[in-house]
C-alpha cells in the first residue's frame, strides 16, 4: 500500500519532533531563518571551575555577523597543537543527546556548549603518551571548516584515552 507523499512527509515530521531533534518554533518562521555558517559565528571558551581531575567550562559561540541565523545540537571539539594544528587525541564525546535542540541567534547573541575536560595526569605516563595542547580545534554544527580556540593545556596522544566531553548547545 502507498501512503500519499504528503502523509509520509508528516509521519516522518513528528517522528523527529517526538525525538527532540526539530526546533521548538514553527517550521515557516525556521525556514526564513538561515542556518548558521562558520563565518556567521565566532567560537571561544570560557573557563568556570576546577576539581577533582576536571576542568570545566564553555565552547561559546557568537553570532557575529549581521544577521540572526539558526543552529544546535553539537559541533566538533578536539585538542591541537605541535604548532601546526596537529590533533592531539580523541575528539569530545558527545553527551546528554536527548537535549538537542535548535536556536535562533540573533546578531550578537550566543550560544555554549558545555565542555569537560579530564586532566591528563589522572593517566600514567605510557597509557595517555602525554603532549602539549596549543588550544581547540572547534567545528561550529553542521560546517566543515573549523575555528582555532586558544587554549593551553597537556592532552594525550592516545585516541582510546578519552579527555574531552561535550553537551549540546543550549542559550547562556
Amino acid at each position: 500500500m502507498h501512503l500519499p507523499t504528503r502523509a509520509l512527509a508528516s509521519a516522518a515530521g513528528l517522528a523527529l519532533a517526538a525525538a527532540g531533534l526539530l526546533a521548538p518554533a514553527p517550521l515557516a518562521a525556521a525556514a526564513s531563518v538561515p542556518a548558521c555558517t562558520n563565518a556567521d559565528l565566532t567560537a571561544s571558551y570560557q573557563h568556570s571551575d576546577s576539581g577533582m581531575g576536571h576542568s570545566y567550562g564553555w565552547i561559546v559561540l557568537r553570532n557575529t555577523s549581521g544577521h540572526a541565523c539558526r543552529t544546535g545540537g553539537y559541533g566538533g571539539v578536539s585538542y591541537v597543537g605541535e604548532g601546526d594544528g596537529t590533533q592531539i587525541g580523541h575528539p569530545a564525546v558527545r553527551l546528554d543527546r536527548s537535549a538537542v535542540r535548535s536556536f535562533t541567534v540573533k546578531a550578537g547573541g550566543r550560544l555554549r556548549s558545555p565542555l569537560d575536560e579530564v586532566t591528563a595526569r589522572n593517566y600514567p605516563r605510557h597509557t595517555c603518551r602525554p603532549a602539549h595542547v596549543d588550544g581547540f580545534r572547534v567545528y561550529v554544527p553542521n560546517a566543515t571548516a573549523s575555528q582555532y580556540v586558544v587554549h593551553p593545556t597537556v592532552g594525550c596522544r592516545n585516541h582510546h584515552v578519552h579527555l574531552l566531553f561535550q553537551k549540546p548547545y543550549r542559550r547562556p
